[in-house]
């Protein structure tokens, strides 16, 4: 008989995951990241050009980003810039999260 493994990361944590993965359960929105990432601080007014989107699709999809902590935002003036945050990016790619999702037993990542 096998035994369950019990040792459980932080709920917060868990709960950080799945809002960054909702997040990046769009097509639009990993488009604008992928945008961002190959162009750095982008102004909206650039996004809503490249994308094709009216400003108020635009701006549900890159508060949901933002709620994410997926990217950062700057207001200068009458506009805004988005920018990737890597950190928070480095995280979902990293060897922290692979040891997540796999056993202490498992050669990782």
């Amino acid at each position: 008989m096998s035994q369950t493994k019990n040792v459980l990361i932080d709920a917060p944590e868990i709960s950080n995951y799945a809002k960054q993965f909702k997040a990046l359960s769009d097509p639009i929105r990993l488009t604008i990241l992928h945008l961002l990432a190959l162009n750095g601080k982008s102004c909206v007014c650039d996004l809503e050009e490249v994308l094709d989107l009216h400003q108020s699709k635009l701006s549900y999809h890159l508060k949901i980003l933002l709620n994410a902590k997926l990217i950062k935002k700057e207001v200068s003036k009458t506009w805004s810039y988005y920018w990737v945050e890597e950190e928070k990016i480095n995280e979902l790619l990293s060897d922290q999260f692979c040891y997540f999702l796999k056993s202490e037993d498992d050669n990782c990542c």
